[in-house]
C-alpha cells in the first residue's frame, strides 16, 4: 500500500473524532406539540367484479386451470380446478399471490399482472364457470 492514501486514512480516524467533540451542543428540542385527534378515514371500498371484463382477462388462467387432469411438468403437480370456487377464496388466493404471502413463480407473475379491480372481476366470472 503506498504511504499516501495511508497517513490520509489515518489522519481523517483521528480528526474526525476530535471535529465531533468540537461541535456546540444542539440546543434543546422544544417540548412536542399534541398530536391532532386522528380524522376517521372510511374503510377502502372492495371493488365490485364485472362479469364480462373478468370472462376476457380468464383466457390466461384456462391454459393450465381449463384441462381436466392436468399436470405441471416442473414440480410435477397437479394444477387445481378454479371453476366454481367462491369468489371470496379467488380474490383471496390472488392477492396473496401478490403479496408473496402464497409463492408460486407463475402465480406470482400472473397476480402482478392484474389489479385489484381485475381480479374482482375474475373471482365473479370464475366462481360461476363449472
Amino acid at each position: 500500500m503506498r504511504p499516501q492514501p495511508l497517513a490520509a486514512c489515518l489522519a481523517l480516524a483521528v480528526l474526525l473524532p476530535l471535529g465531533a467533540a468540537a461541535q456546540p451542543a444542539p440546543a434543546p428540542a422544544a417540548p412536542p406539540a399534541p398530536a391532532p385527534a386522528p380524522v376517521p378515514v372510511p374503510a377502502a371500498a372492495t371493488p365490485t367484479g364485472s362479469f364480462d371484463n373478468g370472462r376476457v382477462l380468464a383466457y390466461t388462467c384456462q391454459g393450465c386451470h381449463g384441462i381436466t387432469g392436468y399436470k405441471n411438468a416442473y414440480p410435477s403437480y397437479r394444477v387445481p380446478k378454479i371453476g366454481g370456487q367462491t369468489q371470496q377464496y379467488l380474490t383471496q388466493a390472488l392477492t396473496e399471490y401478490r403479496q408473496g404471502k402464497r409463492r408460486h413463480p407463475t402465480m406470482q407473475a400472473q397476480s402482478m399482472s392484474f389489479s385489484e379491480q381485475e381480479i374482482a372481476d375474475l373471482a365473479v366470472y370464475l366462481s360461476t364457470v363449472k
